[in-house]
């Protein structure tokens, strides 16, 4: 059996590392081994839980107000220490998190292969999205076997000099925890009025390190705009824990009638509410990824995008981060059903749920 370890820290990494976690799990020629981080704690154990994925090693790193060099050195030392216990013959890291990058260096200090999930992603501007950008590419750098998740991130690859067998595109495996999770008999209970009739329901996610400051007023300035405009909307807002984002959310939105600002959400609750949305306004990675899958137009509050695709394939829009481009863009898909239909019908250019297998399959075919 093939030992390959793998490591993540945040929920984001757990949700689209899960599918493969489980696919190895069910094949007899694979050893899976699962090493967290918690660079997030709390949200990370939510998807941990909803995903029935026991750790076999948990570092348990987060620390109150950790710094970006803190956690890397954390994170380098303590998955050092796994790999030397466990020998893996591959190292599985996701995405172009902190502990995706100090994973692959530690697996690259032991000369063990490093497969880089969700390879390829670029905006070509290091500091946008902020340290990401820099992660994915030292971990391309580092990496052995890239899974792309489209053909335009395996392009980026093969710019940058990649070798063409090393590439594979994939799909991207958040669509397969997506699907699965729907499909997934549950409650929500947040104890919200959703079902109000004639209502419109828009969920918002917000938390980007590189908007900290006057870019974040001005995007909590836009949805309470688009609130007070639209008698029929009702906007929920689940607020990330950082108090950059804490701070100027609950001054700006917080007495705002049909603005609900609420504890982050477990995984499951995310995605059945997505799926009752009309609209998403985000500036997360991911939920690009997710809600096109789902039929939602998404309005993507950032300046750059690692995910191209999706604004190619219509299913997203690149706002920015200034008041009157968000609100503008959000008026033209709540009032004009053309324009709505045409990013809800668009084809998400994510695939087709199968990704983790193609991984595995490819995972266990080379020698």
């Amino acid at each position: 059996m093939r030992k390959i370890l793998l490591v993540f820290g945040t929920r984001p990494e757990a949700i689209k590392m899960a599918p493969v976690a489980m696919k190895l799990a069910e094949n007899r020629e694979a050893e899976p081994i699962v090493c967290v981080t918690a660079q997030h704690r709390q949200m990370l154990d939510q998807v941990l839980e909803w995903f029935h994925i026991t750790p076999d090693y948990d570092l348990d790193l987060m620390l109150p107000n950790q710094t970006l060099a803190g956690l890397t050195a954390r994170a380098l030392q303590g998955v050092s220490e796994v790999i030397e216990q466990v020998r893996p013959e591959v190292v599985l890291v996701q995405g172009d998190t902190t502990t995706a990058m100090a994973a692959a260096m530690a697996a690259f200090y032991h000369r063990v292969p490093v497969g880089h999930i969700e390879a390829g992603l670029r905006t070509h501007d290091i500091y946008n999205p902020f340290p990401e950008e820099v992660n994915r590419h030292l971990i391309s750098v580092m990496g052995s076997i890239h899974f792309a998740p489209t053909e335009t991130s395996r392009q980026a690859l093969l710019t940058e000099n990649v070798p063409d067998d090393h590439v594979h595109v994939t799909g991207n495996t958040v669509i397969d925890a997506l699907q699965w999770t729907v499909a997934q008999p549950h409650q929500l209970k947040l104890g919200l009025p959703l079902e109000n009739p004639g209502e419109r329901l828009i969920l918002v996610t917000a938390h980007r390190r590189e908007s900290f400051g006057s870019d974040f007023e001005s995007i909590c300035h836009a949805l309470r705009q688009i609130v007070e405009h639209n008698p029929d909307v009702r906007l929920i807002y689940p607020v990330h824990l950082n108090p950059n984002v804490q701070e100027p959310v609950h001054r700006i939105l917080g007495s705002v009638d049909r603005i609900h600002l609420i504890d982050p959400l477990p995984y499951p609750d995310t995605a059945h509410l997505m799926a009752r949305s009309t609209l998403v306004i985000t500036d997360s990675g991911g939920i690009q990824e997710e809600a096109p899958a789902l039929g939602k137009p998404v309005l993507v509050m950032r300046h750059t995008t690692e995910r191209p695709e999706a604004v190619d394939a219509g299913t997203a829009k690149l706002v920015g981060t200034e008041t009157e481009a968000i609100v503008s863009a959000a008026e033209v898909l709540l009032h004009d059903s053309h324009a709505y239909a045409a990013m809800a019908n668009a084809v998400s250019p994510y695939g087709d749920g199968h990704a983790a297998e193609r991984i595995v399959d490819i995972l266990l075919s080379i020698s």
